[in-house]
């Protein structure tokens, strides 16, 4: 029996990139999956992948904005496959690139919608299945911009702030009832989203560093991001709930520090020891 037998997972993005390796991932692990995004043909390839490694995996497209369509989507899940006992929010959208009054507001907000909303609706959406079985796991993915300045990538970035934040607050609220909550960062990675930003002539003109950085070598494969999401699920890294983990992390290493990073309130948004003693 592998570890995440008798579970059902729900991963969204999961038609291609690292949503794809997330799902396939906990299907070896041994969770039925539901692939969630909007692209059909993307998330029944997916399960098609699922169900050839001999995994059980249903594809369900949802647009991540729409509270009821997401709703809907979840009590689908729990009729073909069971009680939902992973979440993990991977979709996202990064096309707003520039200073924000070279943005498009529309395309700008876009992101934020896309990214934080979706991820509110999904959190919302199966918190209370979890918390009436009081046991659950849900991963919010984060990413460039979560902790520090994104100049040319505002919106993102500050979704992605903002999604730690609920991350942190949601966990602190269903923590106590057996529901934990995680952020994870996975890296630079080569996908769809930073091939656009590599192609466009908006990404090329304002965010130059990421192809300096894939030049340097800094090319993280979605399949680090995918185990380290699998061991969360497992419950490895309980005592991290509420906080960052990344897909460069080694995964040892993090196990054996966590107790040391809860100490010193890492992985969080904060304000710096200084600036709390005058609050």
């Amino acid at each position: 029996m592998t570890r995440l037998s008798n579970t059902v997972a729900v991963v969204t993005g999961g038609g291609r990139g690292i949503g794809r390796e997330i799902a396939l991932q906990q299907a070896r692990e041994g969770a039925k999956v539901a692939v969630l995004a909007r692209t059909v043909t993307e998330i029944e390839e997916t399960v098609s992948l699922i169900e050839g490694e001999g995994g059980q995996a249903v594809a369900i497209s949802t647009d991540m904005i729409d509270l009821a369509a997401v709703e809907n989507a979840f009590t689908r899940i729990a009729a073909q496959l069971g009680a939902i006992d992973i979440l993990i929010n991977n979709h996202g959208s990064f096309q707003g690139f520039g200073p924000i009054w070279d943005c498009d507001p529309l395309v700008w907000w876009r992101d934020v919608e896309i990214n934080l909303r979706g991820t509110f609706n999904a959190c919302r959406s199966a918190a209370p299945m979890m918390l009436a079985r009081s046991r659950g796991r849900i991963v919010n993915l984060v990413g460039g911009g979560t902790g520090n300045s994104f100049p040319h990538g505002s919106g993102y970035a500050s979704s992605k702030a903002a999604i730690m934040r609920l991350t942190e607050c949601l966990n602190d609220t269903t923590v106590i009832h057996g529901v934990r909550a995680f952020a994870v960062d996975p890296g630079l990675v080569r996908s769809a989203m930073t091939e656009m930003q590599l192609s466009s002539e908006a990404g090329k003109t304002y965010l130059p560093g990421i192809q300096k950085l894939f030049d340097d070598g800094v090319d993280i494969e979605p399949s680090r991001a995918a185990l380290l999401i699998a061991d969360i699920a497992a419950g490895r890294f309980d005592t991290l709930a509420g906080r960052l983990l990344r897909g460069i992390d080694d995964r040892d290493a993090l196990a054996e520090d966590m107790d040391a990073i809860v100490a010193a309130d890492g992985r969080a948004l904060r304000f710096s020891a200084v600036e709390q003693a005058k609050l």
